[in-house]
């Protein structure tokens, strides 16, 4: 874990300045870093976003979700982002809340294949039998992998897995290892660049939706229930500019990336934009809402459960409103200050 805080000098956040952090909250914001739902944190920063609501974020960034929600058990952090599977093992073992939806990052969860296999593959999936695939286990890219070989007609004991961290299969792959690469974005495109990867299914591909969760440690949502409104208000004020001025944030994300040790083409920049919707808060009301029975959000997080438990990380699939809540967006929508900020009007 690599923690940062906005009072010194930092390379991926610009630090606030003492004389505008007096009488600010602290707010601990735990992400990955060069994501594309991390992006918000980022450009809230530039913008001064946060002191607007006051608050004032802490930083730690995580290589993976596991070790992100591992560190609830120190509360080493309040709120976040993740992956919808670590959201669902932290709601399990230290009762997380998923309280909204970074992106719907289905299509950027992929199969990567070099491309000389590709045509071979595609013809005949089967040929895919006793062959290595590298990946994350535990993993929002696990989940899609394991939809595109039931799409293919075939099963996990058909495969070898290899688990490794994403940097990991990057290097791996790159130098030949494995046939195929179960990585996320950004990753996917550096295998694109460097090792002449393809994707050849992706978890939208196989009807395989990923959600990335938005979340809160369970007793910090309920000691500080007004904070944890406005650090939401925060991330959808960040949504809704980006939709607004798509040039400057595809500038703010590639500085971003870079502070995070990944450089892309502006291509991949656009691609990230254009592959992976993002929500405003009438969205996000929409995804959560539970008028007529079940949410959207509940369907998602019931399937990601169903695959822990396949996989055994999971004995039991927990019932998605035994940890995800709209009373935190609600709180966003029903305050007029905030949803105002929120929906940058």
């Amino acid at each position: 874990m690599h923690r940062r805080t906005l009072l010194a000098a930092s390379l991926a956040l610009p630090a606030i300045r003492p004389a505008t952090a007096q009488g600010l909250f602290t707010i601990k914001v735990s992400y990955q870093p060069s994501l594309y739902w991390a992006l918000p944190y980022f450009i809230a920063t530039e913008k001064g976003w946060w002191r607007e609501v006051g608050l004032q974020p802490e930083f730690s960034t995580f290589a993976a979700g596991a070790p992100q929600v591992a560190a609830l058990a120190a509360r080493a952090w309040d709120a976040g982002g993740t992956g919808s599977a670590p959201a669902v093992l932290g709601a399990q073992r230290f009762g997380l809340l998923t309280v909204g939806i970074t992106n719907d990052e289905s299509a950027g969860n992929a199969l990567v294949a070099r491309r000389a296999d590709v045509e071979r593959i595609r013809a005949n999936p089967s040929s895919l039998r006793g062959q290595q695939i590298l990946l994350t286990t535990n993993s929002t890219g696990e989940y899609a992998a394991f939809a595109c070989l039931e799409k293919w007609g075939l099963s996990r004991r058909d495969v070898t897995f290899v688990n490794l961290g994403q940097a990991q299969i990057i290097s791996a792959f790159s130098s030949g290892n494995g046939t195929l690469a179960g990585v996320w974005a950004p990753n996917i495109y550096t295998l694109e660049e460097r090792a002449e990867g393809v994707v050849i299914c992706s978890g939208k591909d196989a009807g395989a939706t990923v959600p990335g969760a938005l979340i809160l440690r369970a007793d910090f949502a309920r000691e500080q229930p007004a904070r944890a409104a406005a650090y939401l208000a925060v991330y959808l004020r960040s949504i809704a500019w980006q939709k607004q001025n798509r040039a400057e944030t595809v500038q703010l994300m590639a500085r971003f990336y870079q502070q995070g040790g990944v450089t892309l083409p502006e291509k991949y920049l656009e691609k990230e934009i254009d592959t992976r919707p993002t929500f405003t808060l009438p969205e996000q009301l929409r995804l959560l809402d539970r008028a007529s029975g079940a949410s959207t959000v509940d369907g998602w997080f019931t399937k990601l459960g169903d695959y822990l438990k396949a996989v055994g990380t999971l004995q039991q699939v927990p019932e998605p409103r035994s940890y995800v809540t709209d009373e935190y967006m609600k709180r966003v929508a029903n305050d007029a200050r905030l949803s105002a900020f929120a929906e940058a009007r």
